[in-house]
């Protein structure tokens, strides 16, 4: 799947984005807001993420900005994978990127995608508790805080509490500005 949005371009990783991927995401900041990204972040993983075919049902895309220069700027990742029974939404943006509302432009395509190409009905999210600004963006996109859990983190090598979330795509959510 690809998407353009006013600002951005999603697209599914190729292996020559490796160099790219590592310098967004390879900071500790952002590792240790995430579920699945070991931590410290090699150079190696970048490229045995990009040239292993994506798992059955998970729809991974990397971001990219194209108001910060000539050329487009790797400035993140946002994906649907399959959570249990439902469809997980998740997503992660380099520290430079921070506070641009990237992920919530990022976040509409996304759920338009789940809407309209998958046909798919709810979604699902979470945030570790001290990430309050990935609470944000949900609710920003119409996600309702749903209760606590406890999630483990790679990169931390710990269970992290978090908050949960879930999104009814049947109806078309009121969305918040920006």
């Amino acid at each position: 799947m690809f998407a353009r949005t006013p600002r951005l371009t999603l697209r599914p990783g190729w292996p020559e984005d490796a160099a790219a991927l590592h310098r967004a995401i390879a900071h500790e900041a952002v590792a240790m807001k995430l579920a699945r990204l070991p931590w410290p972040y090699l150079p190696d993983h970048a490229e045995t993420w990009l040239r292993t075919a994506p798992a059955p049902g998970n729809h991974p895309l990397l971001i990219f900005a194209h108001d910060l220069g000539a050329t487009p700027v790797l400035v993140g990742g946002i994906g649907l994978h399959p959570a249990e029974d439902e469809l997980e939404i998740g997503y992660w943006l380099t520290p430079a990127a921070w506070g641009r509302g990237y992920a919530t432009e990022a976040g509409r395509a996304v759920l338009d995608m789940a809407r309209y190409a998958l046909g798919r009905e709810r979604l699902t999210a979470y945030h570790h508790l001290d990430n309050p600004a990935s609470g944000q963006v949900l609710r920003k996109l119409g996600f309702r805080e749903t209760g606590r859990a406890t999630r483990h983190s790679l990169a931390r090598g710990e269970d992290v509490e978090c908050l949960t979330f879930e999104l009814d795509l049947v109806e078309r959510p009121v969305l918040m500005a920006a």
